[in-house]
């Protein structure tokens, strides 16, 4: 008997997804992107809320461009070339097939909509609730974290900015009325805005809606459990177990591809309610 986490797609403007086949930015030139790739395609399809572009398609549209995709404005062409609300670009920053297995994950969210701006850690997470107590602390960190380096932002220095000729200071900067910077970020905006009468200006951001990178060991207590309750759920008739399910490299990267669509989710608001699962010991 164990409790079933459930996810859902928090984003309904971000529905249909196409992903660029990841890139291996690691020292281990044999590992399989083609694996990786259509592990993530197949963990973010099972997702209620989010069709996915078959890879195979994205393929053919990046070989009919012929685009080599190193910009957000080519990454947006091929994404409304496939009609798709995002593009996922990801890659393989660290592997290391042997036991410890482990593996980095880096991937990067792009609206075709430039109006679209970045969805924080924390985002639609409910604060200010009686449901804000059950937040789990490492969210709660991560929202904190994320919210800490935009509000620094705007306190940082910069040298190409509010200098005169002799390096002096300029008193230039915009201040709000209750004294703090115009562009201050406050915890505000975690919660959702409701609607509005008319549609906002555009202000177009050419970064990532979404940021992520996770490293995953095959000798982390937390990734163990995570794994145990993953392969509880897969109804695997193999043998050997959770352990043999991490022992196998192409289904580590499976997993590891659950553990990063998981996290990314329910750090914005697409984790629900666990739902209580009964099963036999002897399922076959």
């Amino acid at each position: 008997m164990r409790d079933k986490p459930i996810f859902h797609n928090p984003f309904p403007q971000l529905a249909r997804v196409a992903i660029i086949p990841f890139n291996n930015q690691s020292d281990v030139p044999t590992l399989n992107m083609d694996d990786v790739t259509l592990a993530y395609y197949g963990e973010l399809q099972s997702v209620r809320g989010f069709e996915v572009v078959p890879v195979g398609v994205v393929m053919r549209a990046m070989q009919a461009t012929g685009n080599d995709l190193t910009d957000v404005q080519q990454i947006r062409a091929l994404g409304k070339m496939l009609g798709a609300d995002a593009v996922v670009v990801g890659s393989v920053t660290d592997f290391s097939p042997y036991y410890p297995k482990r593996m980095t994950l880096a991937v990067n969210w792009y609206a075709t909509n430039p109006g679209f701006h970045p969805i924080p850690p924390g985002y639609g997470l409910p604060w200010g609730t009686s449901g804000e107590e059950f937040i789990p602390e490492s969210h709660v960190w991560e929202a904190e974290f994320a919210l800490a380096r935009e509000q620094l932002a705007t306190q940082t220095p910069s040298q190409a900015d509010g200098l005169d000729p002799l390096g002096i200071p300029e008193e230039n900067g915009k201040v709000a009325v209750d004294g703090l910077p115009a562009d201050w970020p406050d915890p505000t905006g975690f919660i959702p805005d409701g609607p509005k009468t008319e549609h906002p200006p555009m202000i177009p951001h050419d970064g990532p809606i979404i940021s992520q990178i996770r490293t995953y060991a095959e000798n982390d207590s937390e990734v163990t459990e995570r794994a145990e309750q993953y392969f509880f759920f897969l109804d695997d008739s193999r043998n050997g177990g959770w352990q043999g399910f991490l022992g196998r490299s192409d289904d580590f990267i499976r997993f590891c591809c659950y553990s990063h669509i998981s996290e990314m989710l329910s750090l914005r608001g697409g984790a629900g309610e666990s739902q209580l699962a009964i099963r036999w010991g002897n399922r076959r």
